[in-house]
Parts: structure tokens; C-alpha cells; sequence
């Protein structure tokens, strides 16, 4: 049997997975880690633009059996407002294959809705479209859906119309807790994730919605590790009823209205027994920007369920580097903070950096292709560093979708090492010099040496 088809399955029946078992890819973290994803299985080649038919992401993405997909083309991928759903499992999407300036998907989003994938390197812009305020288009731009051992690395998640990236699915599969979490998402890693400007009063039907990313209720094995959530009115995450999270080094920029939050909503639960949530949170950083509450907490807690939380390292500071609070709540409930004395999940393999040294990393390495990186990343990596940058509405209030022209270049399988993905060389397709900020014409001339 395929070695990497033995481990897989071993890893979704929930089999020991022994030690020493090869990670996903170099830096791979958390419950998922060592998912093969397509690991071992066919090669295709993307070699198109097209939204769907042969040759196109879509049709790479529905192919049956284990599976690395690779592009030879670099762009833009339109969806004209639809969202591409991943249900086929053990999948590797590696976006770092491509040639500059890589892949950018538009007016769209993933749902995935299977086991054992590997998405990295890839831009999601989502954006308004043009849509009336409340029409109905409420995409994210990435979402897990029941989904398991899932590693999504690297990526850029902007102009969500609902969250950037989040862990969903249903609350309540099964008669007991084990059963809701094992039919829910579980063992989802999002690392070195940029997520940023989720649209406000957009087209969501509910109004303003500007958030980051949704735990949903009884999700466990989530992982949010060195991430960058920037410009969102709320969600950096929020964790709902029984879930277990696990947060490390990540930056929070610019929240709205609430950080990271907790809510098992009575509403939601009904007669089910409530299920106490779990937070671990060591070395993160959160940043109050120019829309963000004064005296905003770290950690806000609603509804009616108990949180167990360990936090360690963390820093909250407003404007002007002055601390703020790193506990607080919302609505007059019966929920309360249990604060714990030791780790609720551990963060095993993990580099965990003092919080003092968070900013600088994160915004070194956060997001798609950090060695290609597109404009409107640059421009977001650059606000959050000089303390600028606004919670918007509509993605024309800072850019466009992009419409670079299409590169071509063949995929050489002995370039790269099929087992990881990365590039036997050390260098990958459109290695460029660091992230620089784009200049007017004028601050070009400006810079120029003189004669």
C-alpha cells in the first residue's frame, strides 16, 4: 500500500500517528501537521485562467484521488461571484509553484469540505463586485466545512464579504460531544496567514459584517500560529461554544469592536448541555489602530458559556503604546474566564518568539509568496507598520482586482521535491529582493542618486 495513502488513513480514524512521521512541509504545526495531503499521488498541471473546464484550478480541484496540483500559469482566476468547493481529500494545492506573479483568485472564495489538504501560496480577494449593500453575495474568502487534518499556509485572505479564513460546520452531528467535534472541523492549522479588510456594510445580508475568522461551535485542534489579521471590525478569532483553540504569535491590527472573543450563545444551543471552550494564547500581540474602541480588551467574553483560557506573553496597547486591558465582556451573562495554570494545548514543533519580536516577524513572513508579493499586500504589511490604514467597505476604497497578464513557465518535477514542495534550489519561481512599498513618480525621482 501507498505509504502516504497508510498514513492518511491512519490519521482520519484517528490511529496514532507513529513518531518521526514526515510533516507536511518544513515548519508544518499542529494536530494536522502530518497530513500527507496529496502526498505520493498524481501531478496535475494547471495551465489556464479559466474559472472551470480542463485545464483550470476547478477541474485539478474535482479530480478523484490522492493529488498535488501545480501551475504553469500565472494570473488571475475569476470566479464572477461563485466559490469553489474542495470535496474531494487528500489534495495538495501548492500556489509557490507558480511563476510570478503567482495565483490570484477574484470575486470568489474555497470552501473545504474534506480531509487531509495542503493549500499554500495562494491570494483570495473576494471583494463587493459592485454588489448593492445587503443584496445577498456573502462569501468568505477561505472556509473549512466539517472538515479535517487541514494545513492552510502562506496564504492571502482580503475584502471578505463574511470571515477571511475560518473553521465551520455543523454544531451538533452526533448525540455526544465527542461525536459533535469529530463531524465538525478539527485538526485545521492556519499558519503565516495574511487576512486583512473584510468589508463592513457591503453585501452581506446582515449587514456590517467585517470580520476575521469564525471557531465555530465544538471545532477543537484549530490553530491560528503567526498569522496577521489587519482592518476588520471584529473576529481575530471568535471562538464559539466547546471549542479549543490554540494561539500563537500572531499580530491583531486595527480591530473594530472586539479581538479575539468567546460567545456560546443560549439562543444557539438550545436544550444541548453547554460544553466549556478552551483558549490557549502565548506570545500574541494586538494593536488598537485608528478604528479600534479605546480601552479595547484582548479578550472579550459573551453569552453563557465558561472559557478555560491560559494566556501567557500576551500584549495589548493602544494608539500609543500604553497597555491595555487583556480581559473584558459583553452583555450581562452568566459567562465567565477560567483561568488555567498550564497550556491547555500544547504547542508542540512550534519556534514560539517573545511577543516583543511578534510585529517584526509576522510582517516579514505573513502572506502569499513573501519572496513575490502583489501591491495590495505590500500596501497592507507597510500600513500595519507605520500604525495607518481603515476598516472598509468596498474594496475600491483602496484598490482593485488586480489584471496582471499571464505568465507561462513548465513545471519541472525535478526541481522540486514532490514530498514537501519546495524547491530543491532554495529559490523560488519570481525570487524577488525584499517587500518594498510602492512609489509615486515623484518619490521615485526623489530616491534617485544624484549625478
Amino acid at each position: 500500500m501507498n505509504p502516504s495513502f497508510l498514513l492518511a488513513t491512519l490519521l482520519v480514524c484517528g490511529a496514532t500517528v507513529p513518531a518521526g512521521a514526515q510533516t507536511a512541509f518544513p515548519g508544518a504545526v499542529g494536530p494536522a501537521a502530518q497530513t500527507p495531503g496529496g502526498r505520493g499521488g498524481q501531478i496535475i498541471r494547471v495551465t489556464n485562467l479559466d474559472s472551470d473546464g480542463p485545464g483550470s484550478l476547478k477541474a485539478a480541484i474535482e479530480t478523484k484521488g490522492p493529488r498535488i496540483v501545480v501551475f504553469e500559469v500565472g494570473g488571475v482566476i475569476d470566479l464572477r461571484r461563485a466559490v469553489l468547493n474542495i470535496s474531494e481529500p487528500f489534495l495538495t494545492i501548492a500556489g509557490q509553484t507558480a511563476p510570478s506573479p503567482g495565483i490570484t483568485i477574484i470575486r470568489g472564495g474555497i470552501d473545504l469540505k474534506t480531509h487531509d489538504v495542503i493549500i499554500r501560496h495562494l491570494r483570495i480577494k473576494t471583494g463587493a463586485d459592485g454588489q448593492p449593500k445587503r443584496s445577498g453575495w456573502e462569501a468568505d474568502a477561505f472556509s473549512t466545512v466539517a472538515a479535517s487534518n487541514v494545513v492552510i499556509d502562506h496564504n492571502s485572505f482580503t475584502w471578505a464579504i463574511d470571515e477571511n479564513m475560518s473553521a465551520s460546520g455543523p454544531r451538533f452531528g452526533g448525540n455526544t460531544v465527542e461525536e459533535w467535534r469529530r463531524n465538525t472541523s478539527h485538526n485545521i492549522t492556519f499558519s503565516n496567514n495574511l487576512a486583512a479588510e473584510g468589508l463592513a456594510n457591503a453585501s452581506h445580508p446582515k449587514g456590517e459584517h467585517s470580520k476575521g475568522s469564525l471557531v465555530h461551535d465544538n471545532s477543537a485542534g484549530i490553530v491560528f500560529y503567526r498569522n496577521l489579521w489587519a482592518h476588520s471590525v471584529e473576529r481575530h478569532p471568535l471562538v464559539k461554544g466547546g471549542a479549543k483553540v490554540l494561539m500563537v504569535n500572531n499580530l491583531i491590527y486595527n480591530p473594530g469592536h472586539r479581538a479575539v472573543h468567546y460567545n456560546l450563545m443560549a439562543l444557539e444551543w438550545g436544550d444541548h448541555p453547554y460544553v466549556t471552550g478552551e483558549i490557549t494564547a502565548i506570545g500574541n500581540v494586538m494593536r488598537a489602530g485608528s478604528d479600534t474602541d479605546p480601552g479595547l480588551p484582548f479578550l472579550m467574553i459573551g453569552g453563557d458559556g465558561d472559557l478555560s483560557y491560559y494566556g501567557r506573553d500576551n500584549r495589548a496597547v493602544d494608539r500609543f503604546g500604553s497597555k491595555l486591558p487583556m480581559f473584558g465582556r459583553y452583555g450581562e451573562t452568566r459567562a465567565k474566564i477560567i483561568e488555567s495554570a498550564t497550556p491547555l494545548a500544547q504547542p508542540a514543533g512550534m519556534k514560539i518568539l517573545p511577543s516583543g519580536e511578534v510585529e517584526t516577524s509576522v510582517l516579514g513572513s505573513a502572506g502569499a509568496r513573501p519572496w513575490d508579493r502583489d501591491d495590495d499586500d505590500i500596501r497592507v504589511l507597510f500600513f500595519v507598520a507605520e500604525g495607518r490604514g481603515d476598516i472598509i467597505d468596498d474594496e475600491t476604497e483602496v484598490s482593485a482586482y488586480p489584471a496582471p497578464k499571464p505568465t507561462l513557465s513548465r513545471f519541472v518535477e525535478g526541481d522540486w521535491n514532490l514530498d514537501t514542495m519546495e524547491p530543491r534550489s532554495g529559490l523560488y519561481p519570481g525570487q524577488k529582493s525584499a517587500a518594498q512599498e510602492a512609489l509615486t513618480t515623484r518619490d521615485q525621482a526623489m530616491r534617485k542618486r544624484a549625478n
